[in-house]
């Protein structure tokens, strides 16, 4: 039995788990004091830091949001346990951004930011050095993915799209904590300094759009992923917990190869 860990229980941790044989997985979940999800049979729940590492898994994955990555993150990677981080938005915060790392080094341990909902990171990542690239990411859902950002806002996407956010990717991942982390897995790419990020409610749009458009001295590129959303989180593309997943099976299959999460 290979022993996994995971940072919370909600839509997306219950579709990674389900992606694996319940046979194989030996699934430790670390959850908020008081919380009492119905787990199924095989999985055990923990409300510590020092329990999850007790169990020592062979990797752990963030799947609660930009608080938990402060919270847990570094005392995973110092006592070595590989961790994908899926709130990616939370390393806006350049002092944590620095911990992170930091506690990865000491620990020797792997910490792996997933694609996400994204594609076309490989293209953003070659541009970075250009002084002159220039990135625009826009984010277009469904009204229904902001419905109560559009009633505090007295808003109405019923029938024309409405513009809610542009700005830096910093104020983006601010402003929208648990839904713009794409925003930042751009930012981490090309460089924060380089990047706009547009929130867009469209009633028009057919799913969870993500936009990128790149311009630079390398030429120039559009990329446009039109995502379906989440069974359990409109908010959140399927295509989240199908990249944590991959990342998941890439530390496993590493680790079989004898590669290890460990430098």
């Amino acid at each position: 039995m290979t022993t996994l860990g995971v940072i919370g229980y909600g839509a997306i941790a219950r579709e990674i788990v389900s992606a694996f044989s319940a046979d194989a997985i030996d699934w430790v979940m670390l959850l908020r004091e008081g919380a009492n999800p119905e787990l199924p049979a095989g999985i055990s729940a923990v409300t510590r830091i020092e329990q999850l590492i007790d169990a020592r898994p062979g990797a752990v994955v963030e799947a609660a949001g930009q608080e938990a990555v402060a919270a847990y993150v570094p005392a995973l990677l110092e006592a070595g346990i590989p961790t994908i981080i899926a709130s990616v938005g939370a390393l806006a915060d350049a002092p944590l951004h620095a911990r992170i790392t930091a506690a990865g080094r000491n620990g020797g341990a792997r910490v792996v930011l997933p694609a996400g909902a994204l594609g076309g990171l490989d293209y953003l990542r070659a541009i970075a050095a250009l002084p002159d690239a220039r990135v625009r990411y826009t984010s277009r859902k469904p009204p229904v993915a902001w419905k109560a950002e559009l009633a505090a806002l007295g808003l109405s996407a019923e029938d024309d799209a409405v513009t809610l956010f542009e700005g830096t990717p910093a104020e983006a991942t601010t402003a929208y904590p648990k839904n713009l982390n794409a925003a930042f897995a751009v930012a981490l790419a090309v460089g924060a300094d380089k990047v706009t990020v547009r929130v867009i409610a469209d009633p028009k749009a057919g799913g969870n759009s993500h936009e990128i458009e790149a311009e630079s001295a390398a030429g120039t590129a559009s990329f446009s992923l039109v995502n379906a959303p989440s069974a359990g989180n409109p908010k959140t593309s399927a295509l989240t917990a199908l990249s944590l997943v991959a990342a998941l099976r890439d530390l496993l299959d590493m680790d079989l190869l004898g590669m290890g999460g460990r430098r």
